[in-house]
């Protein structure tokens, strides 16, 4: 008997979902992916997001699954948000069904909360007519008590915060590691630049100098000036003149 009325709420949870998604597919709603929460949270078994261009499309979405999940059988849905049309909750008891505007769903982002477990939009087989019967009898007896609305809209805004929260943490991270890693290659290859030219500035200075010294074209042209101005002055001198003017008079 367990097995039996496991296999049952399993073809009532695929009937509701083929329900909802037809009723969002029947309005054009864009984007629709259908996520497996059961191991995430006992609120309900599924999640279905699903992308609106315009409030008065959430507001139409809204009403299109609520029709569809009545035509199959269910109780009539619970909404909230159809006021403002941006994010629109319809509570299917164990399928809760998010129909958003496109920069509510970027901010807030299900996939990345409930979407580590896609389950394909495939619709249910027809069921033979005993297990349409059954299903018939079971009714609601069978179908997870339901939740109050502004509880799972609360749990989902939570989580969905912690995670933008978490993101904004690590890309600030991210930058300021880059940043740092930039000014430091930038710090690293001036300094050197500026040493190596300073060390040429030093080195152009010291060497013509050093150079000039050194070269003997700048020590000969002093030997050969000191030994005609020794000549010079001897010639000048008054004691080599008055012994010229000695040999002379000898000679004569």
């Amino acid at each position: 008997m367990k097995i039996l009325s496991e296999t049952t709420a399993k073809r009532h949870l695929s009937k509701l979902q083929a329900a909802i998604v037809d009723g969002l597919e029947d309005v054009k709603a864009q984007d629709i992916q259908v996520f497996d929460t059961a191991h995430l949270s006992p609120l309900f078994e599924r999640v279905i997001v699903a992308t609106a261009t315009s409030s008065r499309q959430t507001k139409a979405l809204a009403a299109s699954v609520r029709d569809k999940v009545r035509e199959a059988g269910f109780d009539k849905p619970r909404v909230e948000g159809e006021d403002n049309g941006e994010w629109v909750i319809v509570d299917c008891g164990s399928i809760v069904a998010h129909i958003m505007q496109p920069a509510i769903r970027q901010y807030y982002r299900l996939e990345e909360i409930w979407g580590d477990k896609p389950v394909k939009k495939a619709k249910p087989k027809a069921q033979p007519a005993a297990a349409a019967a059954e299903d018939a009898a079971a009714g609601d007896a069978k179908a997870p008590a339901k939740r109050p609305l502004a509880a799972k809209k609360a749990a989902v805004k939570k989580t969905a915060a912690k995670t933008a929260a978490k993101a904004t943490t690590k890309t600030a991270a991210k930058t300021a590691a880059k940043t740092t890693a930039k000014t430091t290659a930038k710090s690293a290859a001036k300094v050197p630049a500026k040493t190596a030219t300073k060390a040429a500035a030093k080195t152009a200075v010291k060497t013509p100098a050093k150079t000039a010294a050194k070269t003997p074209a700048a020590k000969a042209p002093v030997k050969k000036l000191t030994v005609k101005t020794t000549k010079a002055a001897a010639k000048k001198s008054p004691a080599a003149a008055a012994k010229k003017t000695a040999a002379r008079k000898a000679g004569a």
